[in-house]
Parts: C-alpha cells; sequence; structure tokens
C-alpha cells in the first residue's frame, strides 16, 4: 500500500496518511459545480485512498454546498471506515446569507455548523473539525473556548486552523496552552513550489507551538502538473495568476521529474509532503487512477541534489524585516565570525516503529 506510513499530527497522538483526500470535488452543487463529482464517480476515488492505506480524509460544509459531506457520509457507512478515519470537515462560511449568524466564527455559528455537519456525515463526531478562514471580528477567546466545549461534549476530538494569520494562530496556541484547553493539532494552509510565503511566519510557528502543516493545492490547482504550460485545458487554464517566475519554474521540475523517471506532479506532491513542519499534503482528484498517481508520490526519496535545485528555483527572497532573520545576516551582525546553532545534527533522531 502506498499510504501505510503513519505520522502524528501536530503535538498530539493522532495517526494520519502523509497524503489526505481532499474531496472539495464531491458533488455538483455550489462553486465547485463546474468540476464536481457525482456519488458515482466520487465512490472509486474513495475506495482507492481506502485501498491504499490512507486514513485522513477532508472536507468542509462549505463544500459543493454541503454535497461534500453528503456523499462522505454515504460513502463511509457503506464501506463501514468510520472508525479508522481521521474525519475533518471545516466551518466559517455562511449558509444562509439573511442570516448574520450563519456565518462568521461566533459560538452561535460554529456549534450550528458542526450539528450541521455530524447530521451530513451520518457521524457523531468528527476527529478533527477546523476554523475554515479568519472572519476578522470574532474574537480569539470565543473561537478557542468553544473548541474545547466541544472536545468535552464528545462532538470534536481535536481542533484546529484554516488560512488564518500567524499571528492569530500564535494566539490561540497560547490561550489554550495558558488556560488548559484543548490545543490546535494543525494548521491548514496553500503551499507549494509556486507558493512558499507561508515559510516565513506560518511553518516555524507551527513547529514551535505544535501544529502541523496540512498543505492544500500543494500542485497549485494543477499548474505543477505541467498541463497548463502549453495551453492545456482545466478549471485554472485561462486563470492569470501565474507568473513568468512561476511558469520558468516548471523546467527544472520536469528536469528533476526526468531525472527520477516519474511525473512532475508526483515531485511537487513530494517536495511538498517532506518539507520541515508538513504533517500532510491534500490532494484531490478526477478519478481513481489519478488518485493513484498521486499516492504513489511517497514511493520514492527526493535526493538532497534535486530537492535544492528545486528549492533555489523556487525560493522566495525574505522580504522587510525578515531579511534580519536570515542566517546571512544574523553571521554578519548578531553573532560575527560564531558558528552558533540550536542544537547539533541528530540531536532528536526521528522515532520509527518499523
Amino acid at each position: 500500500m502506498a499510504l501505510d506510513q503513519y505520522y502524528l499530527l501536530g503535538r498530539s497522538g493522532l495517526r494520519v496518511s502523509r497524503i489526505a483526500l481532499g474531496t472539495m470535488n464531491f458533488g455538483t452543487g455550489g462553486f465547485h459545480a463546474a468540476y464536481g463529482k457525482t456519488e458515482a464517480e466520487a465512490r472509486p476515488i474513495f475506495r482507492k485512498y481506502l485501498d491504499e492505506g490512507g486514513n485522513f480524509v477532508d472536507t468542509a460544509d462549505f463544500y459543493t454546498a454541503g454535497e461534500s459531506e453528503t456523499i462522505l457520509g454515504k460513502l463511509i457507512a457503506e464501506t463501514h471506515s468510520r472508525d479508522r478515519l481521521v474525519l475533518t470537515t471545516k466551518f466559517t462560511n455562511s449558509v444562509d446569507p439573511a442570516d448574520p449568524n450563519a456565518g462568521g466564527n461566533g459560538r452561535k455559528h460554529m456549534i450550528r455548523a458542526l450539528e450541521a455537519s455530524l447530521r451530513r456525515l451520518g457521524t457523531d463526531h468528527v476527529d478533527v473539525f477546523l476554523l475554515h478562514t479568519w472572519d476578522r471580528i470574532t474574537p480569539v477567546e470565543e473561537v478557542v473556548r468553544t473548541f474545547d466545549d466541544l472536545v468535552r461534549a464528545g462532538k470534536i476530538r481535536y481542533p484546529g486552523l484554516s488560512d488564518v494569520p500567524s499571528w492569530y494562530a500564535a494566539r490561540a496556541q497560547t490561550l489554550a496552552e495558558a488556560h488548559g484547553l484543548a490545543p490546535m493539532v494543525t494548521l491548514q494552509l496553500p503551499y507549494s513550489l509556486v507558493q512558499r510565503e507561508i515559510e516565513t511566519e506560518h511553518v516555524p510557528l507551527g513547529q514551535a507551538l505544535g501544529l502541523g502543516v496540512t498543505a492544500w493545492s500543494p500542485l497549485a490547482g494543477g499548474f505543477l502538473t505541467g498541463k497548463y504550460r502549453d495551453g492545456g485545458a482545466g478549471r485554472l487554464s485561462n486563470a492569470p495568476t501565474w507568473t513568468d517566475r512561476d511558469r520558468q519554474l516548471l523546467e527544472p521540475l520536469e528536469e528533476v521529474a526526468n531525472a527520477l523517471g516519474v511525473t512532475m506532479a508526483q515531485v511537487a506532491l513530494n517536495w511538498v509532503a517532506t518539507q520541515p513542519g508538513v504533517a500532510a499534503a491534500i490532494v484531490g482528484a478526477s478519478n481513481a487512477d489519478q488518485l493513484g498517481t498521486s499516492t504513489a508520490a511517497l514511493d520514492f526519496e527526493l535526493p538532497a541534489e534535486l530537492r535544492t535545485q528545486l528549492d533555489e528555483a523556487s525560493a522566495v527572497p525574505p522580504a522587510s524585516v525578515h531579511r534580519m532573520f536570515t542566517p546571512a545576516y544574523q553571521h554578519w551582525i548578531v553573532s560575527p565570525g560564531l558558528k552558533i546553532g540550536d542544537k547539533p545534527a541528530g540531536y532528536a533522531p526521528a522515532v520509527r516503529n518499523w
């Protein structure tokens, strides 16, 4: 099985696959209708993921206007897989524009959203419940306290955050630790070879405070497969988001793929899933074969010299005050001429049970 290795999510005892199944395209409603899959089309994708040994499934109440959760609930029931799965869903986005409390991150909406998700998923709890997006106004204390109440009620096992500023995540985790509340275990963010900005603050925050990063869009919406380079068709083929710098990255990515005898997508996924601080990469699929190709991305190791080639080609130069935190600046100003590090190599060797 391609996904038969499991690692702890953040600073928790929860064991998850390094590739998570994203189900944003399960269903044909809402904003995702253009590329959504019917229940019949989603079934072989879901079963393929289980067959490969995967146990980490991600959805949200907003995906396909709730259809994603409904379909997922049916597929989980028919495969009798609820107990073995780490089931994740999210809340924030409005489910009723006429009601100001039917969206956002307030306690009223959090509880109502979870209850609705549980009904659609056909379960009495979710393993990880995520705040989907920072709403800019709800007090973080209210969010953290409500998460803790839901954990104590047995309706969620662990809380987490998605798409929030780094300072917000730091404050939430610190409040939880200081008051003995349920800590966040994951931070879900966009991360890929063409979108590495989270490395500046979010990734080191996660490493320091025990939040495992789960990376969404690790293929940059399919761009890193190379299918849009020559005018290929797809839902993002006409999106004016790709810069010359992004397109130039495809050449070294293809070189690395050719050197290893794998696809560009597999290299891009492997790079994300094995980056520091990353707990899992979330992938979606149009069909079971495509998912099988994605899960095989962990069947090889990315040699150090080839990883360096990708790192250098995709590097994002530090901006503003962050330039002062680079090794070069610190060696020049903070500790001139000295060789100082936090811990020697091998100080905390990895623990393996195989």
